[in-house]
């Protein structure tokens, strides 16, 4: 595969420099977070969940660690390799690509952290929703937990510098095209690097005619990992429970 075909988000997400940018990621508010959603959903004891882009498996293992059997899946080949190493007799991983079904039934597929809305193609966001259908049991939920982008786009930092082990990342964030996006740059261990995060701002509205198309329902909405109610110009998360 060419550099030039390469989806961004497999290069980037593939790098040990993706990992150092974010890595003081909020694990307490992420386990909190999936502590209100598993006692919400009331899922069963054990329960089978479907991490979606699951990335290195961090929030997999700790839906495990409640006591559900857990798949995690990704695109990325190399947080896949990593995850592996976690693995029990009621938690795997494996590399998948999220727009086809994975072909098994789920309690629960969640897809968490802003895990959506990468595809240069439309098509591929819709595919994504009726993929979580197939894949859901008869009282199984889908759970898509994605940014308040009215929010995002209203409060968007255009620059800043983040230094992280010694790495500096510039960071440049903008709106073109219906995406947001963030261009990141950084010299680390003598070379030069730029890499771009593209993602397509979509609204409540447009998850809605996306769930509409696929034949979903949308059951509830929350502004916030502590499922509070969702407000349009205030609440930081657009996190959709629908079947």
């Amino acid at each position: 595969m060419t550099k030039e075909k390469t989806q961004w988000y497999a290069s980037w997400f593939d790098t040990p420099y993706y990992h150092i940018l974010y890595k003081d990621r909020d694990h307490e508010e992420a386990h909190q977070f999936m502590d209100n959603l598993t006692n919400y959903l009331n899922l069963p004891e054990d329960g089978k969940v479907l991490d979606l882009a699951c990335g290195k498996g961090r929030h997999s293992v700790y839906l495990n660690s409640l006591g559900y059997n857990v798949t995690g899946v990704d695109l990325s080949e190399n947080s896949i390799e990593y995850a592996k190493q976690f693995e029990n007799d009621t938690l795997r991983f494996e590399v998948h690509d999220m727009c086809k079904p994975y072909n098994e039934k789920f309690d629960a597929v969640f897809n968490l952290f802003t895990s959506f809305g990468y595809f240069d193609k439309d098509e591929d966001n819709l595919n994504t929703i009726k993929a979580i259908k197939e894949d859901l049991n008869e009282f199984g939920f889908g759970v898509i937990d994605f940014m308040n982008t009215d929010f995002i786009i209203e409060n968007l930092v255009a620059e800043d510098v983040k230094t992280v082990e010694g790495i500096d990342f510039h960071q440049k964030r903008y709106v073109k095209d219906g995406y947001i996006i963030k261009d990141i740059s950084f010299t680390a261990d003598g070379e030069d690097y730029n890499f771009q995060e593209r993602v397509k701002a979509l609204t409540l509205k447009d998850f809605e005619a996306l769930f509409e198309k696929a034949g979903v329902f949308l059951l509830d909405v929350f502004g916030d990992y502590k499922l509070r109610k969702y407000y349009k110009t205030t609440s930081e998360r657009l996190v959709m429970i629908f079947k």
